[in-house]
């Protein structure tokens, strides 16, 4: 089963060497500590989702884009049209800090013994000399896009550990990141083989200042032995739940 997860990529306490905990297995915490915990210590993970094809064809694209005037140290269209005065940052790790699956950005977290990873899909350097975090998101919806629902505060959270893990690495980071939001336009007279989209620069000033106490959370739940309570609005949880009872099985939550 795809969604049962390898022994050696499970939490063992008695293991002292130290444990990978990816960026998105934090904003699982986040979400349910249940189904983390069921996830990380027990190795039953959540049903895969759809792959998100198009959305990947999009930041493919954009880093394509991005990086030819990485190449020329030029600034991008976008940053001009934005009066945003930085270039795409010229780094020979990229590449590595861009591959979330293989590696990404890392640090070995001391107190809690976790390797935290995080792959970011842009970085750009300011004029300040400082690095500045860049995120792709891809939508098609009527109207203007934005971060302010509730479901994009993980979209917050995603940057804010780009962030810290770049500073704990000792960049200087400034405390406003972009995300570069492209939505698909369905108002056209017709497909014509493309879909165009509109893009927009979108700013965010990221507080880390949570990131360490979650870690610590984090430690102390996959240190238990008892599965935690699932969250009061997951879907998953209340899914087992529900069979669980209709089957007349003991729930494990």
């Amino acid at each position: 089963m795809k969604n049962v997860q390898r022994s050696h990529r499970l939490f063992d306490p008695k293991k002292k060497e130290p444990f990978r905990l990816s960026r998105s297995k934090i904003e699982l915490f986040v979400e349910c500590p249940c189904c983390f915990y069921l996830d990380r210590r027990l190795g039953v993970g959540r049903p895969p989702s759809f792959p998100f094809n198009l959305n990947n064809a999009v930041d493919t694209l954009l880093k394509k884009e991005f990086d030819m005037h990485r190449a020329r140290g030029s600034r991008h269209p976008l940053m001009k049209a934005y009066g945003i005065k930085a270039v795409p940052f010229q780094h020979e790790r990229m590449d590595e800090w861009r591959d979330a699956l293989r590696r990404g950005v890392t640090y070995l977290h001391p107190s809690t013994n976790f390797f935290v990873t995080g792959g970011v899909d842009d970085l750009w350097m300011g004029d300040d000399g400082k690095v500045i975090v860049v995120d792709y998101k891809a939508t098609s919806k009527v109207g203007e896009v934005g971060i302010e629902a509730d479901w994009q505060m993980s979209y917050k959270r995603q940057m804010e550990i780009y962030q810290w893990l770049l500073r704990r690495n000792d960049f200087e980071v400034s405390d406003t990141g972009y995300f570069v939001y492209c939505n698909g336009q369905t108002d056209r007279k017709a497909f014509d083989g493309k879909l165009e989209f509109d893009i927009k620069l979108i700013a965010y000033t990221g507080d880390d200042t949570w990131i360490e106490p979650m870690l610590e959370k984090i430690s102390d739940c996959l240190k238990h032995k008892e599965i935690p309570a699932p969250a009061d609005d997951c879907d998953y949880c209340t899914y087992r739940e529900a069979a669980h009872r209709a089957t007349g099985q003991r729930s494990l939550i």
